[in-house]
């Protein structure tokens, strides 16, 4: 499965994508507010595009803000606007982001960086839909779609006092959990194939491919910089191939050290016991991953691997997918 629509694309076939991007044309249908989390690097600011793209609004501005980019004492003015001489410098009036996306969509990137006060003021412009520019006595009404993003736990950071549980709840009305790519395997074959027709497109002298050993590190490795991570290092594969073909040798040292399996204990019977279950579970994921991993993501061939139906096999990755380790934020 792949969703391109102007300037960005979401690729990947795992149950737990393509249950998002289900999820995402539904709520696209709606003003609703939405929040995405996940790690950086997964892509949020993506689906908060496909929204938009797929929303009524598709034709009306996207504009993005990164809260945690902007000084905090900027931030207001860049959101609201300001009149003249609000401030020092402040030497004509100017219109904020809310306004500039005047029937559109407005992206709130890092959302959880923002200041105790604007999170007031926030929660007032998403309940009154209207803005107070810096240093104005009047409100001015505005028509946006909020789509929020953050890489922070936000019911974390309502626990411990630094997000206001109001605007938690207000922001929450669609809530997006995004999986980190060592979370959906199977689809980092189609990333890096994409990735590379991506790069060798703009590289006209050769096409770099990936040996099929490469290729295995690559699905072995975490990604703590998920598809962000994954798309750097395929360019940088392709700009310093010298003869097209990526083998082990040309990855980093950190990818070609890297051993999942060192890094998920094998489960032993101890003196306290063993979550048998659990134990099963673990072993017939790994199963799973390796039948995947020989059949570069193609389930049907994993299925007949593991003598499973393709249909048991992408039951059980949804299983794997949505499980209660994930969080409640998945709309499965």
């Amino acid at each position: 499965m792949g969703v391109t629509m102007e300037n960005f694309v979401i690729k990947g076939s795992h149950p737990v994508m393509e249950k998002i991007l289900q999820v995402a044309q539904k709520v696209a249908s709606t003003d609703s507010t939405v929040m995405i989390q996940g790690e950086s690097g997964t892509g949020k600011e993506l689906i908060a595009r496909y929204i938009h793209a797929h929303s009524r609004r598709a034709n009306q501005p996207f504009i993005a803000v990164n809260c945690g980019a902007i000084p905090a004492d900027l931030l207001e003015s860049e959101m609201f606007g300001h009149e003249r001489g609000a401030f020092t410098g402040a030497v004509g009036a100017r219109m904020g982001m809310f306004q500039l996306a005047s029937g559109g969509t407005i992206f709130l990137d890092e959302i959880g960086e923002m200041s105790a006060t604007l999170q007031v003021k926030l929660l007032r412009v998403l309940q009154e839909r209207e803005i107070r520019p810096v240093g104005s006595d009047r409100s001015v009404k505005v028509d946006v779609r909020v789509v929020a993003a953050t890489n922070r736990d936000l019911a974390v950071e309502v626990e411990k006092g630094r997000f206001r549980e109001d605007l938690y709840y207000r922001l929450q009305v669609i809530p997006v959990l995004l999986p980190p790519l060592r979370e959906r395997r199977s689809d980092i074959p189609v990333l890096v194939q994409h990735f590379l027709d991506k790069y060798n497109a703009k590289h006209e002298m050769r096409r770099v491919t990936i040996a099929d050993d490469a290729m295995v590190h690559l699905w072995e490795y975490d990604w703590p910089g998920n598809v962000r991570e994954l798309e750097n290092l395929v360019e940088r594969l392709v700009v310093l191939s010298e003869d097209g073909f990526v083998q082990v040798d040309h990855l980093p040292p950190n990818i070609r050290s890297f051993i999942s399996e060192k890094k998920i204990p094998r489960p032993s019977l101890t003196e306290e016991g063993i979550d048998l279950n659990k134990a099963v579970e673990e072993f017939e994921y790994r199963l799973i991953d390796e039948a995947l991993r020989r059949t570069k993501g193609n389930k049907q061939a994993a299925a007949r691997l593991l003598g499973l139906k393709r249909t048991t096999l992408v039951a059980k990755l949804r299983r794997k997918g949505g499980g209660a380790n994930q969080g409640d934020g998945y709309l499965l």
